[in-house]
């Protein structure tokens, strides 16, 4: 189940490999999707090093948002930090939200 945590407060290590995977799925930068039956703005930024992932997403048209970033060090695995939310939302939003697929250009 997303957000699933255990009794230390650490999300099992298969849900954290299938976030990182949605996560790294996503593209950089900006893109408008769907989570919940609802619309919404993320904008993805990776840094050059590949260490740290920022997500900002943000309902359009509402007042929910989601934010967090992602550290991965060599010998300590990935560090979620969330803003100002629990992890396992972070988590969870990551795995539901479907990006808007593009327009498939027409002929000409």
């Amino acid at each position: 189940m997303p957000g699933t945590m255990t009794a230390n407060g650490r999300t099992p290590s298969s849900i954290q490999a299938t976030f990182e995977d949605a996560l790294a799925r996503l593209p950089e930068g900006y893109v408008d999707g769907h989570f919940g039956n609802r619309t919404w703005g993320v904008t993805v930024k990776r840094s050059e090093d590949g260490k740290r992932t920022w997500l900002y997403g943000e309902e359009l048209g509402g007042t929910d948002i989601v934010s967090f970033n992602l550290y991965r060090s060599a010998g300590a695995g990935s560090t979620l930090k969330p803003c100002e939310m629990s992890s396992a939302k972070a988590i969870e939003f990551v795995l539901g939200f479907e990006p808007r697929l593009e327009k498939a250009a027409s002929p000409p």
